[in-house]
Order: structure tokens, then C-alpha cells, then sequence
């Protein structure tokens, strides 16, 4: 257990959070959500120990270990990427090499019967049973399997680090983390610089490991997939609830709905009181009772509706200048750096209005291709034709970050912009969530999102009707997501996204293009049908419904047989999804109860009566873990029905 203790922090006197109190429990997988500078990315810093807070403390127990991927990596040189993934097992190596060193020296000795030969062999022992029982047998299969997953392939293993770019290093951070096996994982924004597969990866790996993690991310369907907690950081406070994202939005909306219709009660039966308090103050022979009236208001404890952050960008893309029908083309293109070829004899077409996703692993040639088209890098073979009347808006992977940190905001708008467009920069900016003395920030103290909020308010200064967009959502929070995309549905425009977004993806792309091994494959379909299709590719998906399918060959054999499985499937499915129910119920009534006990706890008069009974703290930690429990159990239950529903759909 780690415990969060009334964390405060400010910057230049204005207050980012105070009193920020939480526990993170083992199985926790947390997903801290927030808008843009709400202090997501600055509360994993306190937690890690690389930043101090002005107030409050973290507590966790000796001898615990917290891995922290930040945002920024240093780049390192000079080492090979299964060299730099061993680091993570620093144990293991020092025994590896001990071992090595004892086996020598035994080796080549003759004085079997003397004190320092048996001495030599008891630390031989002492060290291999070390060695065995920290996974030193083992450690170079699990290397491979993370490796892997995370989209290395065996032949890039001896390769030296500094060949891959800041992406792919990024990925190695994050191999060595998922093997250290610490207590608590950090990992903020984790699926930035992770192609679709290896965020499916990811997903798995720490559902099967059942890691203890805070998550900041952006990506909708990671944080459903993976969290069973939310934690949302807005005006300072938090909201804590034992939910995945979308869940605790809605429970959220609704706790604020009752709230709301609470206090709207309340609020009329103050109003009727203070009148009464009016009518009856100046007669003496109700004196006493308006006296009651008034201590009756007094004890009234005011209900408060939470606190909610509505702020959200507010912007449409202009219409687009009518371009010719074919916008680009590229016939036979081909590139490469040096003796690496990134793709070859490439064709793409995009016509007037098309909407078009790039895919695919990073290195793969996705960024490369969108900078030929867009005129921004040079080709070797093939040709590339640009359309009638193209206005092009480029957003590049890295357009945060180029904007000037000396610049304010309203500076960097007004510098790009032409004179007329120069007199309503503050308008415009405030659309982009930037009002009042915001517009007087230095650009080098923005977070991340509020960067990339800056560079899209930036690019559309002027009209496009060729719009390219590279991973454009990384540092977005959900809301301004949300923004980006129903603005992007409505673009009338031609589009190429470059992102391995999937809820972002899904229904703004018409085709799907996917960058691997050189090659670039479409797909005349949304990334659901690009999902579909690649699951079907996958080998080991195909393995398991051949397995499947050899352990049930008579369920198929004839209609009766089929109608037969049909009617048990229903009758099991109407069993699970009725010990679904119970347990959803069950999981209500454990949160309330150990929510009522942390705040009992908090209370000093109550925390002082309760640690004087018996057995209070047992029974206050067996109800989380009946919690937990019960969570798995729903897990188990919802992956259960979700299997029954697919097979029953494909009699």
C-alpha cells in the first residue's frame, strides 16, 4: 500500500492542487485523467520522488520500488538494445557473472579436500539457488517476450541503441520497467510512440500481470481496457472511484445530476425557512421560535454540487477551397537512408475529399511518406504528383514542440498571422482555451497539450483544403480529443491521419493504409475493418480457432446440433449474465462501505474510535480485498459473457 497524503503544490503562487489524499492498493490499475495542465504528469513526478510538494507527504513501505516512464528520456549511445534491456536485472547480471567467475575457479583447482575449495562450492550453491529463485533462468525468455510484444524484432537485439529513434528508445524504457517487477508502475502517456498491436500488447501484459500502476493517457479504449480505478484531478481536487474511464464517467454525470437536484431542494427549503425567520423575528411571542429557525440553518450542512471543468476547445475547420479532383499521387515511390530502405514502389491515390489513415509501426515509413507528399523530404525513385489548387495545412509529429518557448502565445499567433486575421487573434486563441492573461504565458511553461492546442490554433491561420496531421491527438486531453475529431468529421477537406489512436480512428477514416516491412498495404475500409483483417492475418489467432474448432467438431455437424448448443448457450449465458448482475451489486456496496470508512478515517474524532476496536483494521483491509476480488470475478464474468455472445452470433 502506498498512501498519498494531502499533497499541495503551487507554481508562482497559483495553487495546482492542495489536500490531495488517495491509497493505491496492490492490483490497482489507476487511470489518472485531467485536462491539460491539471497537473497529471506533475503529481507522478511527487510520487516518484523527483519533485517535492509544498505540502504533505508520500508514505509506502521500506524496501518498495516505483518505475517511472516519463515523457522525456535521455538518449543514450555506445550500447546494444539487449544490453540496455539486461540493465533492468541488475541482480541477475552481478549472480550471472559471480557464477561465471565461481565455475572457473572450480574448474581449474585440484585441492578438492581443502577449506577453500568447499568453501568455493557452498558459495556456488548459495549463488545458483539465488540465481534460480530470482528468475535467472528465465530472465532472457521474458527479454525476448517483452521485446517483442513491443514491436522488436530478433534481428534488432545485437543492434546498438542509437539507431533507433526517440520512439523506439522509449519503447526500450518501458521494456525495462514491465521486467523490473516493481510495486507500483508510472507511466505517463505509455502509448504515445506504440503502434495499434503493441497498445493490444501492452493492454494484456498488464492485465495478466496484474500490475500495480498510475496511468496518464489520452487513449479512450487503453484506459477502458486496461483500468480498474479512475482518479480525475480538476480545480485542484480529485475524484476517486473503482471504475474503467467510461464507467466512472457516467456514474459520474450522475452523481452530479442528484446533486444538482439535492441542493435545488435544499435550496427552496432554505428559502421557505429565511421567510419564515422574517415573518416571526419581530413578534416577541414567536421570537423564540425564529431563534430555532435560525440555529436549525446554522446546523444545515450545504450541499455542493462537484466541481466540473466544462472548458473545452470550441473550433471548426473553414470551409475548403475547392481543389482539383486528384489532390496527390505518388507511382513507384521508393526511399531510403543510407542502405535502409524504408519502402518501396509505393502508388497512392487521394482525391478530392478523401479522409485516410497511415498505420503501422513507427519506423515503418509512415512520417516519411506524409513529408514527400507534403514537399517536406526528397525520394529516390517514383514520382509524386500534387493536384489543382492545393492548400496545404501541415501538422507534424513533432509541431509542439518547434514553436518558439521565448514567444507568449498571443505572439506566436499574431507573428504567423496576416493583418486582418492579426486583429482577432485573441478571439481565435480563446476558442482554443486560451483567455484573459493566458494569452501573456511563455510558450516554454505550457504542458504539452496546451502546446499542441497552440500549434493546431497556429496551422489554421489560413485556409486548407489538404489537411495532414500527424499524430496529432499525443498530448490532447480526452476533451480536446473529442473537439479535434467532430471537427475533422466535418471537414469538407482531403485528410491523411497519421495516428495509432483506435477511438480516435474509428469513423473518421474511410480507408486504411498500413506501413509494414517496406510495404504499404490498404485497406477499402474504417480501422474496424482494418482490425478485423489484421486479426484474421494474425497466425496465433488463427491457431487458436483451429484449436477451437478441433475440440468442438460435432457442435457445427448439422442444424439440430447447432439449435441444440444454441438453446445451452442461451440458457448458460442467462446464468452468467445473472451472477454478473449480483456481483455489479455486490462491487457497489464494498466501494460504499470502504469509501464511508475512508472517510471515517480522515475524521480524527472517528479514526480515534475506530482504532480502539477489535479487529478494525483486519476487517477493514478484508473488505478491499473482497473488493478486488469481486472485481476479478466481474472481469472473469464480463470476458465470459462477451465469449458466450460471440459464439452464439456465429452458429
Amino acid at each position: 500500500m502506498i498512501g498519498i497524503n494531502n499533497i499541495g503544490l503551487s507554481f508562482g503562487g497559483f495553487s495546482l492542487f492542495e489536500n490531495i489524499n488517495f491509497l493505491v492498493n496492490k492490483g490497482n490499475r489507476i487511470g489518472l485523467i485531467g485536462k491539460n495542465g491539471a497537473g497529471k504528469s506533475t503529481l507522478l513526478k511527487i510520487i516518484s520522488g523527483r519533485l517535492s510538494p509544498d505540502a504533505g507527504n508520500i508514505s509506502k513501505p521500506s524496501g518498495s520500488k516505483i518505475g517511472f516512464l516519463t515523457q522525456d528520456i535521455q538518449q543514450k549511445k555506445g550500447i546494444t538494445i539487449l544490453d540496455e534491456t539486461k540493465s533492468a536485472f541488475v541482480e541477475i547480471v552481478e549472480l550471472e557473472q559471480k557464477l561465471e567467475k565461481l565455475n572457473h575457479e572450480i574448474s581449474t583447482r585440484t585441492d578438492y579436500e581443502s577449506d577453500e575449495y568447499h568453501k568455493l562450492l557452498e558459495d556456488l550453491h548459495t549463488a545458483t539457488e539465488r540465481f534460480s529463485l530470482i528468475g535467472g533462468y528465465t530472465y532472457e525468455a521474458d527479454i525476448e517476450r517483452v521485446l517483442m510484444g513491443l514491436g522488436f524484432t530478433r534481428k534488432d537485439f545485437d543492434q546498438n541503441i542509437e539507431t533507433f529513434s526517440g520512439g523506439w528508445q522509449m519503447r526500450i524504457e518501458l521494456a525495462k520497467l514491465l521486467l523490473q517487477k516493481n510495486d507500483l508502475l508510472l507511466l505517463d502517456e505509455p502509448t504515445n510512440h506504440l503502434d495499434i498491436e503493441s497498445i493490444i500488447w501492452l493492454e494484456e501484459f498488464l492485465k495478466q500481470e496484474n500490475a500495480t500502476v498510475i496511468i496518464v493517457s489520452h487513449d479512450r479504449a487503453f484506459l477502458n481496457n486496461v483500468t480498474n480505478r479512475t482518479i480525475e484531478i480538476t480545480f485542484g481536487r480529485i475524484y476517486d472511484y473503482n471504475l474503467p474511464y467510461s464507467k466512472y464517467l457516467a456514474l459520474r454525470d450522475d452523481i452530479r445530476e442528484k446533486q444538482a437536484s439535492a441542493k435545488k431542494n435544499q435550496d427552496k427549503e432554505i428559502a421557505q425557512t429565511e421567510q419564515l425567520i422574517e415573518k416571526f423575528r419581530a413578534k416577541a411571542s414567536k421570537a423564540s421560535f425564529a431563534q430555532s429557525l435560525i440555529k436549525k440553518l446554522d446546523r444545515m450542512e450545504r450541499i455542493e454540487i462537484d466541481e466540473e471543468d466544462t472548458r473545452k476547445m470550441k473550433f471548426s475547420f473553414p470551409p475548403a477551397p475547392r481543389s482539383g479532383t486528384v489532390v496527390a499521387k505518388a507511382d513507384d515511390l521508393t526511399k531510403s537512408f543510407g542502405d535502409n530502405t524504408v519502402f518501396s514502389k509505393v502508388n497512392i491515390e487521394l482525391t478530392r475529399g478523401q479522409k485516410v489513415a497511415f498505420v503501422g509501426q513507427n519506423g515503418q515509413g509512415k512520417s516519411t511518406l506524409v513529408k514527400i507528399l507534403t514537399h517536406q523530404l526528397e525520394f529516390e525513385k517514383g514520382t509524386v504528383h500534387e493536384g489543382h489548387n492545393i492548400k496545404l495545412g501541415y501538422y507534424a509529429q513533432n509541431q509542439a514542440d518547434s514553436l518558439d518557448g521565448k514567444k507568449t502565445i498571443l505572439q506566436t499567433i499574431e507573428d504567423a498571422a496576416d493583418e486582418d486575421t492579426r486583429k482577432k487573434a485573441r478571439t481565435i486563441l480563446g476558442s482554443f482555451m486560451f483567455t484573459g492573461e493566458d494569452v501573456d504565458k511563455k510558450v516554454s511553461v505550457l504542458s504539452g497539450g496546451e502546446r499542441g492546442r497552440l500549434a493546431i490554433c497556429k496551422m489554421l491561420l489560413q485556409p486548407i483544403n489538404f489537411l495532414v496531421m500527424d499524430e496529432p491527438t499525443n498530448h490532447l486531453d480526452l476533451v480536446s480529443k473529442d473537439v479535434l475529431k467532430q471537427a475533422l468529421l466535418n471537414y469538407d477537406g482531403t485528410m491523411i491521419i497519421v495516428s495509432h489512436d483506435r477511438d480516435f480512428l474509428d469513423g473518421l477514416a474511410e480507408n486504411v493504409y498500413e506501413f509494414k516491412e517496406g510495404h504499404v498495404k490498404q485497406y477499402l475500409g474504417g480501422i474496424e475493418y482494418f482490425l478485423e483483417q489484421r486479426q484474421v492475418n494474425n497466425l496465433r489467432e488463427v491457431e487458436k480457432r483451429a484449436i477451437k474448432k478441433a475440440e468442438t467438431p460435432k457442435e457445427s455437424s448439422s442444424n439440430k446440433e447447432n439449435y441444440k448448443r444454441k438453446k445451452e448457450l442461451e440458457k448458460e449465458l442467462r446464468k452468467v449474465k445473472n451472477k454478473h448482475q449480483k456481483i455489479e451489486q455486490r462491487i457497489e456496496d464494498l466501494e460504499e462501505e470502504v469509501k464511508s470508512l475512508d472517510r471515517d478515517l480522515q475524521d480524527p474524532e472517528k479514526f480515534k474510535q475506530l482504532s480502539t476496536q477489535p479487529n478494525f483494521y483486519e476487517d477493514y483491509e478484508q473488505k478491499k480485498e473482497d473488493l478486488n476480488e469481486a472485481m476479478t470475478q466481474w472481469e472473469m464474468l464480463s470476458e465470459d459473457i462477451e465469449t458466450k455472445e460471440t459464439e452464439l452470433k456465429n452458429l
